[in-house]
């Protein structure tokens, strides 16, 4: 009986496989689409990770990968001793939390706003207004910044003199730094962050709000009771990404905004790979510090993502 059993079990596997490559042979346009894609992330992402190893190692290019001493933990034990771990770490993790408090809320509101405005001129221009300082490059938005945050020629403290204040030395002082940081990401990405939670409001069925108009819902109601359990599922799926990302903090705008002057508050683990990687040549140190930040980003984004799994329908996988 058993094996019956199993050969049943045995042509029902050929069947499925059979279907499946089926399957593949009839949409082979749609893998070639994304060929490039998957190319992409095998040669950029993957293969570089051969060289984690040389976070393990005291890397000498001379003598490459397989020549190099191995020498364990020792780079890792280096940092997790060093007088800067602490200082490092809160910096990194300051700037990100306090980024995801200010700006993970902001691009909600605003498609919510915008989804109640009326087609027209004012809606089309409200969002080319919103969306265009994305596509400016972060080089000119940093000199922006520094130029209008001047103490002696920028328009901030312009203004703020103007109203019988003392001018104020945003990017020298360590204290303004993660503020300036934060703010100025914030006025970049929130009208382009709006773009997905606006397609997830277009598929809201009108006829929702057409009957809870006839039950007596006012605009706020249907707001809260309709639009946003709608963006709910969106929500979590980019909370999770942001919480997964926490220590993944882009180094070019704060390279760009550092000066040995705010430099107690704008050192953060990437600047601090850079540095410490391409300018002083430390390659397995700096390789060490990395693998460190990518583990710790990698545990958030699979804890993270459990506890949304739990605890909603929602989730990355």
């Amino acid at each position: 009986m058993g094996s019956v059993n199993s050969a049943v079990t045995n042509k029902q596997k050929v069947k499925l496989k059979t279907k499946k490559n089926r399957k593949i042979i009839q949409n082979w346009q749609l893998y070639i689409f994304i060929l490039p894609a998957l190319l992409y992330f095998i040669i950029f992402h993957y293969v570089p990770m051969y060289g984690i190893q040389i976070a393990f190692k005291d890397y000498v290019p001379s003598l490459g990968f397989l020549g190099s001493e191995w020498v364990g933990l020792k780079h890792f034990e280096r940092f997790f001793d060093s007088y800067y771990f602490w200082d490092l770490l809160k910096n990194t993790l300051g700037i990100s939390i306090y980024e995801l408090i200010v700006g993970f809320p902001l691009p909600i509101l605003l498609a919510l706003l915008l989804n109640e405005a009326k087609d027209g001129i004012y809606k089309r221009t409200v969002q080319t207004v919103t969306y265009a300082p994305h596509f400016i490059s972060v080089v000119v938005i940093s000199g922006m910044i520094i130029a209008f945050l001047s103490p002696t020629t920028g328009i901030i403290n312009h203004i703020i003199q103007f109203f019988g204040l003392e001018p104020i030395a945003f990017m020298s002082d360590p204290a303004w730094f993660k503020t300036v940081y934060v703010l100025s990401g914030v006025w970049q990405s929130t009208g382009w962050g709006t773009i997905i939670y606006l397609a997830a409001l277009s598929g809201v069925d009108p006829q929702q709000h057409e009957a809870a108009i006839v039950d007596g819902a006012s605009r706020f109601q249907r707001i809260i009771y309709i639009n946003i359990p709608t963006l709910v599922p969106t929500m979590i799926i980019l909370l999770i990404m942001n919480l997964g990302n926490i220590m993944a903090l882009g180094f070019e705008k704060i390279l760009l905004l550092q000066n040995p002057l705010n430099m107690e508050s704008s050192n953060v683990i990437a600047t601090f790979v850079y540095q410490a990687g391409l300018l002083d040549a430390q390659y397995s140190f700096a390789a060490a510090v990395g693998l460190f930040n990518a583990v710790i980003n990698a545990i958030l984004l699979i804890a993270v993502n459990q506890i949304a799994r739990k605890t909603s329908e929602t989730s990355l996988w």
